[in-house]
């Protein structure tokens, strides 16, 4: 998961395929403005139906206290026809993705970090409030495995400037193999500055010890709360005023999507360990088949109908049909 290769197929022609066996809902122009506030209609009939979910809804800006829900990285084949129209080219696409949804976690920079012009020209392509993640190197995190961190945290943080104030959380995923050291994770997040937002996402057991909550109690760091096959593999540890979580895969038909109950479960979480007042981001990482999209949409729906206060998702999916 996470991945955005591009398969050969399409290498040529940089666009989605011919879209066969989708049913289409609707799609707004990805000329036009984006709506303001989250809506909750024309989501397509294998998500939650009724009428828009009463409570708060969010204005589409960033700074407003809000629960962000969005999807890791937005450039996967496999959402032409669900996300994006089918033959849609590439260079579009998160032109697109934006007028969905108000915020992305994006990974191409974990694989390679990109040039701070590269970050400025997503800037340049989003719109006013939009907020993109950054997750980090793996230079920093898999290569370097949080040693020396000074350097790469410098030129990760020089590069993503570029984005102004679209840019949102950093995120650490460590490797599984990374076992904890409290004192290694404290020199790294030393390294960034007050006002940086990190999530930390240890995938080692030996991390989930009283020292490693203390270090990110006092830095303000969040722990990542990731899911599994529908199951919390974290600790459920509120270890700073604001949360990160992401969704890897779920246990629902088709693979990987989640379920109504899972997705409610999770944000009866959210609101149990934040309030309303509190800033929550959200990524949806199974992204085969188009489910991560789809999961997100639904994911903020159920929180809207909770009363949480809801970054906008799209008014217009597909959805396959079996």
């Amino acid at each position: 998961m996470g991945s955005q290769a591009v398969p050969s197929s399409d290498k040529s022609r940089g666009r989605c395929g011919a879209g066969v066996g989708y049913r289409r809902t609707g799609r707004a122009s990805a000329r036009s403005q984006p709506p303001p506030f989250h809506d909750t209609r024309a989501y397509g009939d294998d998500l939650p139906q009724g009428p828009p979910p009463v409570g708060r809804h969010a204005p589409w800006f960033h700074g407003v206290v809000v629960l962000y829900v969005g999807t890791s990285g937005w450039q996967y084949d496999d959402w032409c026809g669900v996300l994006y129209a089918a033959r849609m080219p590439r260079r579009l696409w998160l032109e697109e993705y934006t007028q969905g949804f108000a915020t992305v976690e994006n990974n191409n920079s974990f694989y390679r970090l990109p040039t701070a012009e590269t970050f400025a020209g997503w800037q340049e392509r989003t719109p006013e409030g939009f907020v993109m993640a950054v997750k980090a190197s793996r230079y920093l995190t898999h290569i370097k495995r949080l040693h020396d961190p000074q350097e790469p945290v410098q030129r990760l943080l020089s590069a993503a400037q570029g984005l102004g104030p679209r840019l949102g959380p950093v995120l650490l995923q460590l490797p599984p193999t990374l076992r904890a050291d409290a004192d290694l994770l404290d020199g790294c997040l030393s390294c960034f500055p007050a006002g940086v937002r990190v999530a930390v996402e240890p995938r080692h057991d030996s991390w989930w010890v009283p020292e490693i909550r203390a270090v990110l109690e006092r830095h303000g760091a969040a722990l990542c709360w990731a899911d599994r096959q529908g199951r919390p593999v974290t600790p459920l540890w509120r270890t700073a005023d604001w949360g990160y979580l992401r969704f890897h895969a779920g246990l629902a038909q088709p693979p990987p999507r989640y379920g109504r109950q899972s997705l409610a479960t999770w944000v009866a979480r959210v609101s149990e360990a934040w309030s309303d007042e509190a800033d929550v981001y959200a990524y949806f990482n199974n992204d085969l088949g188009g489910a991560a999209p789809l999961d997100a949409v639904a994911f903020a729906r159920a929180a809207a109908r909770a009363g949480r206060t809801v970054s906008r998702t799209p008014q217009h999916l597909t959805v396959r049909q079996a």
